[in-house]
């Protein structure tokens, strides 16, 4: 409905534009401006939002005992235990346990199952 009322607007500007001045419309440079934005709203950015829910997922299903992890707060730990269909994890940084919501990991930075099996 938008566009078409903006599509009308310019077509008839654009006669008018044509008819009296030879230098053209002023507005077709916004109005382009205008489409492509439209278009990045439409189509990319929530093309970009799915792939990025689909990486976030797939770095959550790869998550196991003994990965050395990294947290959106800058927390590096060890996954000391996970259960499935649970979205908590417990990690150990240094000497404390932290339960943190698997959603906070960002990125998985290797295995060390031996410092996973460590007590405290």
């Amino acid at each position: 409905m938008i566009i078409a009322s903006l599509l009308m607007l310019f077509a008839q500007e654009g006669e008018e534009a044509a008819a009296g001045a030879p230098g053209g419309n002023a507005l077709t440079p916004l109005f382009i401006v205008a489409l492509f934005m439209l278009f990045l709203m439409l189509v990319v950015f929530p093309a970009q939002s799915r792939r990025q829910r689909r990486e976030q997922e797939k770095l959550m299903a790869s998550l196991k005992r003994g990965s050395k992890v990294l947290t959106n707060a800058g927390i590096v730990g060890i996954v000391v235990s996970i259960r499935d269909g649970d979205d908590e994890i417990v990690i150990r940084s240094e000497d404390s346990r932290l339960r943190i919501k698997k959603s906070v990991v960002v990125q998985i930075l290797g295995s060390d199952e031996a410092e996973a099996s460590k007590k405290d």
